[in-house]
């Protein structure tokens, strides 16, 4: 089997992926912006081939690169980054080429824009928020008297937190149309809730190989926008209704051979004439492994890797894995400059048996995820994760 890998070294965690894959006798072959000699040694040891491009916005060298490998290799059964930032153009290779495993350009018309995302919750059972599409100043007046201040303002088409407006007033508004980007943008009306997502992995029958909950108290948009501290959960025991609805709505935007983030809102209140507080409501699906160390994350809490979940997925197209555990994993976000009531130095001593990995995040997700992350594994138990939190906020 000969998979190409798009991007293999972003994030640096995806080498474990090729290495997963290699493990089962794929031949993984990739292709990317960084030089060879700067790849990690996992990359190194387990890619077959690396092809070096200096621009992987340049489809057309992307596809020499293909072809390349095609013609020293044979037949191509999988091109996929892992990545949203190049889904769309993994999905025009793979019509050039006829790749029939994932998404071409036309389905993801359908699954990336948020607008034509409600529709699959729906299928699915599952309600989404009030929303118009922005075209008017008045419209959106009107929108917002029908579901009251704040609303959200984002991209339609749009990737994680950029670009996206909480608005809480008029002048807000006014602001939000003499600033926004010339792009077409959704209006949601603003649900207090907290952030839960369904993560796992789907074979080519839209059947849950792995799955994992994570719990986002602070939501990532809020954070960019007010400069805030982050950190969020993953458990992979779940209540029975709540996965049962991640697999219906994996079912219904028909998500194939690939990992998944499908976040889902959970409302801290009542809102009137749409939803009562504890429910769940449909936010977006993600159509690829969650971001950042998060798969890192979702492999302390289950008994499966969720690398090798993947490889088995990718060569025998396994159904279900047993990953469910008792224990729960955080990622415990620092940003430079901000205060905190003990150091990381005192976190890591005090919690040493509990750590499983410190880092540092990428520039480009700084904004966003902060500068620096802890990961920590723990028994479910509630006294124990109360005494945590309280010290390492």
């Amino acid at each position: 089997m000969n998979f190409i890998f798009i991007s293999p070294n972003f994030p640096g965690i995806y080498s474990h992926f090729v290495r997963a894959l290699k493990a089962r006798d794929v031949n993984v072959l990739g292709i990317g912006d960084e030089r060879y000699e700067n790849l990690n040694d996992e990359l190194k040891w387990n890619l077959t081939e690396y092809c070096y491009v200096t621009d992987l916005n340049n489809k057309s060298w992307v596809i020499d690169a293909i072809e390349y490998l095609k013609n020293k290799y044979g037949k191509i059964d999988f091109i996929e980054s892992n990545n949203e930032y190049w889904m769309r153009n993994d999905a025009h290779y793979r019509e050039w080429f006829n790749i029939k495993g994932g998404y071409r350009p036309s389905d993801l018309d359908h699954y990336q824009a948020k607008s034509h995302m409600k529709q699959y919750f729906n299928k699915a059972g599952v309600k989404t928020a009030r929303y118009i599409m922005v075209s008017s100043y008045e419209k959106c007046l009107k929108f917002i008297d029908e579901v009251g201040y704040p609303v959200f303002a984002k991209p339609d088409s749009g990737v994680g937190a950029a670009d996206t407006f909480k608005i809480s007033s008029k002048e807000d508004l006014e602001h939000f149309f003499a600033v926004k980007p010339n792009e077409v943008y959704i209006m949601e009306e603003f649900l207090d809730g907290s952030i839960v997502s369904f993560d796992g992995i789907a074979n080519s029958e839209s059947e849950i190989v792995v799955a994992f909950k994570e719990t986002f108290p602070t939501p990532i948009a809020e954070a960019v926008n007010k400069d805030l501290d982050i950190f969020y959960f993953a458990e992979s025991k779940m209540p029975a209704t709540y996965r049962k609805m991640g697999e219906k709505v994996v079912k219904a935007f028909n998500i194939k051979s690939r990992c998944f983030h499908i976040e889902f809102f959970k409302l801290n209140s009542d809102k009137p004439g749409f939803a009562k507080k504890g429910e769940i409501v449909g936010l977006e699906a993600n159509l690829r492994s969650p971001g950042g160390e998060t798969p890192d994350l979702l492999n302390l809490v289950a008994n499966t890797d969720y690398y090798e979940a993947y490889a088995s997925m990718i060569v025998d197209d396994v159904c279900h894995l047993d990953n469910e555990t008792n224990k729960i994993a955080f990622s415990i976000n620092r940003k430079y400059g901000h205060p905190y009531k003990h150091s990381n130095d005192e976190i890591m001593n005090e919690y040493k048996d509990n750590l499983s990995r410190h880092g540092y995040y990428p520039q480009s997700f700084r904004d966003a995820m902060g500068d620096e992350f802890f990961l920590f594994v723990f028994e479910n138990e509630k006294e124990t994760i109360k005494k945590f939190l309280d010290y390492v906020k």
